[in-house]
């Protein structure tokens, strides 16, 4: 009976000559469309759309229409159904939806009609474009993109003065914007965020109502993985637009549940301008915009307020690890918050105090993780200050520290926390060769009457005895913490390898484990032990006689194999949550049975698995060799970067040639109407600075050239005043020579006469007036004055001669300078000819395409090349007079 009537509705529909005919059917269609919409939907569809088209200028029976099209696409979400009608719904939905844009003209048609400013047509329009975005979405956005004005058209929809339309008009951008960045782009260009801040704004912020959750939903859609977006809201100075938001009061009790939900999606969208997956660059800039204009102070607020929910508590400590991730002075300031307590503690302290206990909420404990990694994410800084407060110069015994909370929490007995501090103490150490060497001076008292333990000992002492007490009870989860801890210890650092292998135990251990077959749950830690001793051959000095790399190789093929080695290594990344923890960051888990990778230490296995496999293959005479390949490949970076810089000049040089060829051909083809494009023009400016990029490094060379000359005139000169200096010298040496050679003469004279009188002073004297020894005593004086006189002159000689050759290596030293300055000062001239020369070229050019050149930079230029012809001459005579 029903199907009867909606087939002569529709016969009254199409053949009705008189509007008000056709009105009253439409208006019967429109109430029989919900309860029979299959038989209205195929039957009164095209009749619909016909209506549309023609009776643009009654918006009565527009509205009709509308509202009739909409009951037949839009799939009714309010009704409780079972699943098998509910999609029974959804296909009827897509269904019409499909018959609907089988004609892409039907919504430039809809388009056509929001601009009606008319109630009845407009808000019908809103819903049933917003309808079919629903249900065939990428369809719809692309015939809205490529339709003149199609998104710009919606967004006034936002202006409109009737609340159901703008916040309908909200709901339509949100379909509109999802997964489409050429549309996101186009609505942020159309004024989207300053419109959407100030309806937040107008709405009361976090305490308005679900219209404010619409905007930031909006919102997010528009800026999540958008950086061209994500760039024009920081440019816009829209980041300080959102500090206000998160202002709250001393009593924070009774939040409603709307306002929780709008933190939420405000404190969603700070987190999508500095997620990880973002560029560095534009996260680090907006870090920098979020603590200069006081946002991040205000988040650091609410983390330290009571009262505020544990859900948004826990958001806001995931929001200000992003905040901070990688920002120095970010996590600087971070540092420095203080929880309102008596006595004031650290934040950090307040939030390790969190993560360590085991009755806090599991995703509040793995969001304090995430806080704690991302303050030490690129933070040597930070690390230093964690493992100085487990040194024993800095533990003070009236506070609780981190470094008190960390061992506290890897020692404890819940393995959640044992996890948890493993990994945060393993960043306190990622990447930071001095802190990994600083904790090993960490020395735990175990008990009273025993020597202390070092932490490093202590780690391996757990994993030992709780695989000897009961493996399967030793909870997996906590030797895979240590586990992880130990590799990111010891890795890169060769002091901390020795350390760990210095205890002979626990060689033995890890090749216990490794080589066990044992089921699926110890399969990981065999992974991880395997990833552990590869670590000890890798980064192995062969400081220890029994356990050098070759030691340690030959043991792996005597007690393991190296094939299983390679196996059981295999054993880590094949663990099907170890691709989920290599993701993201983000700490993020179903339940904290799962809670077994780190993000990091996913990185540091994926670096360690193939370098390890090698190792552990790899002979001594292949490593011996590895090592003169190095030393080679170090030895040609240099000659490497000489050809990338000749290279690079070619390139250079090749562009300039294009580029004039590029002009020269629209000069010749083109003519004037190359001047009236702006293209000759443009190209000739680029051609001019170029040409005044080369007269700057002209005036650069001729600087250096000046230099070269007075360095040169210097050494000369210096040159000239030693040569002087040696054959003053000479000539005082040859003097000294022949006063030596008189003196030598004179001597011998007087030993001669010496001798002859005491010869005759043995003979009988013939006559009584012969010479007494009293007589002799002045003879004797002179004699000793003489040769003391003697080589006094020895001695001087010796020095000038001396002097001489040093004054001779100098000279010859200066000689080679000058030489070389000269060879410079060529080289130098060579390549000012070759500057002027294409300077004198391109202004040629210029001049062939019709630029005027100055003249007196022409005779500049003349002047410059003549008074460098002189200063050669003047340097060839220089030389000849040398």
């Amino acid at each position: 009976m029903y199907q009867y009537v909606i087939h002569k509705l529709c016969d009254r529909v199409a053949s009705s000559t008189l509007l008000e005919d056709r009105r009253d059917a439409v208006r019967a269609l429109k109430s029989l469309s919900k309860k029979y919409r299959l038989e209205v939907g195929t039957q009164a569809m095209d009749h619909l759309v016909h209506i549309l088209q023609t009776d643009r200028s009654d918006s009565e029976i527009l509205g009709y229409a509308l509202d009739t099209l909409y009951n037949i696409i839009c799939n009714d979400e309010e009704e409780e159904q079972d699943e098998n009608a509910q999609k029974q719904e959804e296909d009827l939905g897509v269904l019409f939806t499909d018959k609907f844009l089988g004609d892409s003209e039907n919504v430039t048609l809809l388009l056509t009609l929001l601009e009606e400013f008319d109630f009845h047509v407009r808000w019908p329009g809103v819903k049933l474009l917003t309808a079919l975005l629903k249900n065939q979405c990428n369809q719809v956005q692309g015939v809205i993109l490529v339709s003149p004005m199609g998104v710009s058209r919606l967004m006034d929809l936002l202006a409109d003065s009737r609340e159901v339309i703008r916040n309908d008009g909200l709901l339509l951008l949100q379909q509109l914007t999802k997964g489409n960045a050429a549309i996101q782009k186009i609505v942020a260009f159309e004024n989207a965020f300053e419109r959407l801040l100030d309806i937040i704004t107008e709405e009361g912020s976090s305490d308005g109502g679900i219209v404010v959750e619409d905007c930031l939903l909006l919102l997010v859609n528009l800026l999540k993985n958008n950086s061209s977006n994500q760039n024009f809201f920081k440019e816009g100075s829209y980041i300080q637009r959102m500090k206000p938001w998160f202002e709250v009061g001393d009593d924070n009790s009774g939040w409603s549940a709307q306002k929780v939900t709008n933190l939420h999606l405000m404190l969603q969208l700070v987190r999508v301008m500095v997620s990880p997956v973002n560029s560095p660059g534009a996260t680090s800039s907006c870090q920098k915009s979020m603590y200069q204009c006081g946002l991040l102070q205000q988040l650091c607020t609410i983390l330290m307020a009571t009262g505020v929910p544990a859900d948004i508590l826990t958001e806001t400590i995931n929001t200000v690890s992003e905040v901070i991730r990688g920002s120095q002075i970010n996590q600087d300031y971070f540092a420095s918050v203080k929880a309102p307590s008596n006595p004031p503690r650290p934040a950090i302290v307040v939030l390790l105090m969190s993560m360590v206990n085991e009755r806090q909420p599991f995703v509040l404990r793995c969001a304090v993780l995430y806080c704690f990694q991302c303050f030490l994410y690129k933070n040597q800084k930070g690390q230093g200050e964690i493992v100085a407060t487990l040194l024993p110069s800095t533990i003070d015994a009236n506070s609780i520290s981190a470094g008190q909370l960390l061992c506290g929490g890897l020692f404890s007995a819940d393995s959640l926390s044992n996890w948890c501090a493993a990994v945060a103490l393993a960043h306190a150490l990622q990447d930071n060769l001095t802190q990994k060497e600083q904790l090993l001076r960490v020395q735990l008292a175990t008990s009273l009457g025993k020597p202390p333990v070092s932490l490093l000992q202590q780690c391996t002492n757990i994993l030992s005895q709780g695989d000897k007490i009961n493996r399967r009870g030793s909870k997996v989860q906590t030797r895979v913490g240590l586990l992880m801890l130990l590799c990111t210890w010891i890795s890169n650092c060769p002091i901390a390898v020795t350390h760990f292998l210095h205890n002979q135990e626990n060689v033995p251990f890890l090749t216990g484990q490794i080589s066990e077959n044992l089921g699926e749950d110890e399969r990981l830690v065999q992974g991880l032990c395997a990833l552990l001793l590869g670590i000890c051959i890798y980064y192995n000095d062969n400081s220890l006689e029994n356990y050098t790399k070759e030691k340690l190789k030959q043991l792996i093929e005597k007690r393991i194999g190296k094939e299983n080695f390679v196996e059981k290594l295999g054993f880590v990344t094949k663990h099907e949550l170890y691709s989920r923890a290599a993701q993201k960051p983000q700490p993020v888990f179903p339940s904290p049975e799962q809670m077994l990778f780190d993000h990091e230490f996913t990185k540091l296995v994926k670096e360690l698995e193939g370098v390890i496999t090698k190792a552990v293959h790899k002979t001594s005479e292949e490593e011996k060799k590895e090592e003169e390949v190095k030393k080679t490949l170090e030895q040609h970076d240099s000659i490497v970067i000489q050809y990338k810089d000749l290279i690079r000049d070619q390139v250079t040089g090749l562009t300039l040639s294009i580029r004039l060829k590029r002009v020269q051909g629209l000069s010749s083809s083109q003519g004037e109407g190359a001047h009236v494009n702006g293209l000759h023009s443009e190209e000739l400016s680029q051609l001019r600075e170029e040409v005044e990029e080369l007269r700057r490094q002209h005036t650069l060379q001729h600087t250096q050239l000046s230099d070269k000359d007075s360095l040169i005139n210097t050494l000369v000169f210096t040159a000239g005043c030693s040569h002087q200096e040696v054959e003053s010298l000479r000539s005082r040496v040859q003097a000294q020579c022949a006063e030596i050679s008189q003196l030598q003469t004179e001597r011998l004279e007087l030993i001669r006469r010496a001798e002859a009188v005491v010869s005759t002073q043995n003979q009988p004297s013939p006559c009584p007036t012969s010479l007494s020894p009293r007589s002799l005593l002045p003879l004797q004086e002179e004699c000793r004055g003489l040769r003391e006189g003697h080589a006094g002159l020895e001695q001087q000689l010796a020095s000038a001669q001396s002097t001489v050759a040093i004054e001779q290596t100098e000279k010859t030293k200066l000689q080679q300078e000058v030489q070389e300055s000269k060879k410079e000062q060529d080289d130098l001239l060579m390549l000012l000819a070759d500057q002027d020369q294409k300077i004198l070229n391109l202004k040629q050019r210029l001049r062939d395409l019709g630029e005027t050149i100055d003249e007196d930079e022409d005779e500049l230029d003349a002047r410059d090349q003549f008074g460098e012809d002189d200063d050669d001459d003047d340097d060839e005579d220089e030389d000849n007079n040398d």
